[in-house]
């Protein structure tokens, strides 16, 4: 497996989870459980995936300004979670934020698939391909 497979995988996950999540209802246990696991499938993801993916990205002329763009997106979904954890989940407010959160996930998981993929390819090894899936695997799980 090579790093971009172990990225896909965990990107489908967090896919299914905002897809889910907008389709929640009012404050309950269901849409409590999904933003629950949501946060803590992207927080962990961008944790690692800025350790093992982006840093040595960002040491490459090639892949630099992508890495960089990429990690503030991660800043991004963090403030929109904050702010759905501060807004009252049976009122409008909260769907509207959730939907922002749902369009920025999809936005920053085509564009890295996409975009930021394809410059790694050319900037990685196929070694560290694989070392940096080993690593990524390894500290997910």
């Amino acid at each position: 497996m090579n790093i971009f497979e172990a990225l896909r995988n965990d990107h489908d996950k967090q896919r299914s989870l905002v897809d889910a999540l907008i389709e929640t209802h009012g404050d309950s246990p269901n849409r409590q459980s999904l933003m629950d696991n949501l946060k803590n499938e992207l927080e962990e993801h961008a944790k690692f995936e800025e350790r093992y993916f982006y840093n040595p990205l960002m040491f490459d002329d090639l892949t630099h300004e992508k890495a960089r763009h990429s990690i503030a997106e991660h800043h991004e979904l963090d403030e929109l979670i904050e702010q759905l954890e501060e807004t009252d989940m049976s009122s409008p407010a909260w769907l509207v934020t959730a939907k922002k959160l749902h369009h920025l996930v999809h936005h920053h998981l085509a564009e890295e698939e996409h975009e930021v993929f394809q410059l790694a390819g050319k900037a990685l090894t196929e070694s560290q391909k694989e070392s940096l899936a080993e690593k990524y695997n390894d500290a997910m799980s």
